[in-house]
Order: structure tokens, then sequence, then C-alpha cells
């Protein structure tokens, strides 16, 4: 199921999320009565679908699906979309977010962090091609998240484990892929993750899905180990980490999740765990020798992404706002442009 076959029903929503302005969900501390507070005054270039982290993963994904299949019968007219990002994307724009982070370090710590690299890698890759200047105008942005990962990853003791925003693994795994990150920097990275997880083992599998997750805690932490373990070594990981795979055991995270009430914003987050989950499990299976572990990780990503994808385009704002961008991850999982 190839991402091209999306290509003009994902931009559709990401153009209309993007350029959305309410209902608004800003993640701001008003102090003053005086404070203009509106989105769009806060965040000129990311003001639209209902919260920041959203905005920029919807703008990565009209990027992404303006690179790989703008101009073809797939998405033959991309005017529209490229109007917008030359609206949003602009440096005075960015220059204003980048001050914000700056000014809120710890706003979006880590996920939007992540968001903002692997758009600025995908504007990158389109500038190179199409001779757009998304990504000076990003430039200060990319250092302002350097910088605050920089500041705060010798400070991260512990990891965040949990389903939701704040998972370290996810996050980080992202800004990897990215290749955004100066040489110090992503071998902090790198350095942080085999400090969180090289020595665990026995995952509780058994105690996922939590009810509002749309990341698997194991199979994030899983994914981020894949980038920072010679192939070897993490299959010998994973075993000890998942060793139900190897024993054929049932295993909780290979089963498709049940999502009773796909307009409930938080249930609903079971809509992405199933599209995460896909990703996680065909990047996990790519990186395995064949064999039954493998075979088993590439049903289950199979039956995951079955599952999620017709919830795409349900015409809701409370799925349409951001999963498409799980979509895209699902049908093609590696964030690196």
């Amino acid at each position: 199921m190839p991402l091209g076959a999306h290509a003009a029903p994902f931009a559709r929503i990401a153009l209309a999320n993007i350029t959305r302005e309410y209902p608004n969900f800003p993640a701001h501390l008003i102090t003053s009565a005086q404070e203009n507070s509106a989105p769009s005054s806060l965040h000129p270039a990311f003001y639209g679908a209902y919260d920041w982290h959203s905005s920029v993963h919807m703008h990565w994904l009209l990027v992404r699906v303006l690179r790989r299949h703008g101009g073809t019968p797939e998405l033959p007219d991309t005017a529209p979309a490229l109007d917008a990002l030359d609206r949003h994307l602009t440096p005075d724009n960015l220059a204003a977010e980048a001050a914000y982070l700056s000014d809120h370090p710890s706003f979006e710590r880590p996920y939007g962090w992540a968001w903002l690299l692997a758009l600025a890698a995908e504007c990158r890759a389109h500038d190179a091609a199409a001779g757009t200047r998304w990504t000076a105008a990003l430039t200060p942005a990319v250092s302002a998240v350097d910088r605050l990962l920089a500041d705060w990853l010798p400070k991260a003791t512990y990891p965040v484990r949990h389903g939701n925003h704040p998972n370290s693994a996810f996050a980080l795994s992202l800004a990897l892929d990215s290749g955004e990150l100066p040489a110090e920097t992503d071998r902090a990275v790198r350095e942080r993750l085999l400090t969180w997880f090289a020595d665990d083992h026995d995952a509780p599998a058994h105690w996922e899905p939590s009810g509002q997750d749309f990341l698997s805690p194991a199979l994030s932490e899983a994914d981020a180990m894949r980038r920072v373990l010679p192939p070897d070594r993490f299959a010998a990981w994973l075993d000890r980490f998942l060793p139900s795979l190897t024993s054929g055991a049932p295993c909780p995270l290979l089963e498709v999740p049940v999502v009773s009430d796909h307009a409930d914003p938080q249930i609903g987050h079971l809509l992405g765990l199933t599209l995460s989950r896909a990703a996680a499990l065909r990047a996990l299976a790519d990186a395995l020798p064949d064999g039954p572990v493998r075979a088993r990780l590439d049903a289950a990503a199979a039956a995951h992404l079955a599952a999620g994808m017709p919830a795409v385009e349900r015409g809701d704002f409370t799925t349409d706002h951001w999963l498409a961008t799980f979509a895209a991850l699902a049908l093609d999982p590696v964030a690196r442009p």
C-alpha cells in the first residue's frame, strides 16, 4: 500500500489543518490580561491543526507528499500547498517560533522538537530539488532545538516510557532519523538511549496498551535501540527484551488494539497506536534476518496497518488534525528523507 496512493487526500487533510486556527489547544501559560494569546500571534508558522506539535507534523506530511509525489498523477495540483507553505515557512515567522522555543525550554519537549527536526529534513530534501527557501528559514528553529536538546539530555536521568507525547524513545528516534543534529548532539542522543535502555529485558508487554496510548512504550524503545546497536547486538537485545517473540508465546504487542469510540479524543489515540505500531513492527522486521520472528512482526504490521488506515479520512477533526501523519510513517516508516 504505497504512500503515493494517498498523496492527494493526505495533502488535502494536511493543508486544511495547518491553515485552521480554531479550535486550538495552546500549551501556553498566560501571564497577564494584556498578553495576546491568539494562536497565530504566539505561533505565526504553526498556529493550526489544534496544537503546535500537530501543526508541525502536518507541515511535515504536506512537504513529504509534495516532495515525493507533487506534479505526478497522484498529486497534480501543488499550487495551494506550496502557497500555504510559502506563507507559513518565512524567515520572520520561523524566527518567532525559534524565539518562543528558546524562551520556553520545556515547551513540546521532546516530541515537538523531534517533529521540527523531521520537518527541517523534509524541507532540505524538497529545497534541493525545487529551489525553495524553507530550509534557510527553519535554521534558527533547528538551532534552538539543538541547544535545547544539548541542555536537556545530561539532565534526563530517566526516560519517559508511557505511550503519549513525552515518550523519550520515539522522539529521540525521530531526531536521529532527521539527520539535522550536529555530530556532538547526535552522539549525545545515542549515548543517552544506550544509557537508558541497553540493559532492559523482559519488557512488560502484557501491560500494553494503556487506554490513551498512541505509541507503544515497548516497541518505541525497541525501534530506538535498532538505530543505535549493530544488527547482531540488536537481535540479541530484542530477544532479551521481548522473549515471547522468539519463543512463539502470545505477545499483546502483535494484537490489534480495540478502539471502542473513534470520536473520543483520548480513546481515539488508539487509532494512532495501530499505525505507529505498524511502522515500528515493520521497521523491526526489516532489521532482523529472515525467520519466524521476522515473519511474526511482518504479519502483525500488516494487520495493524489494515486496521488503522480506514480511520484516517473520516472527516472528524478529532483525528483529522494528526492521524494522517502516522499513516504516512506506517506506509513508509523510515523518517529520514
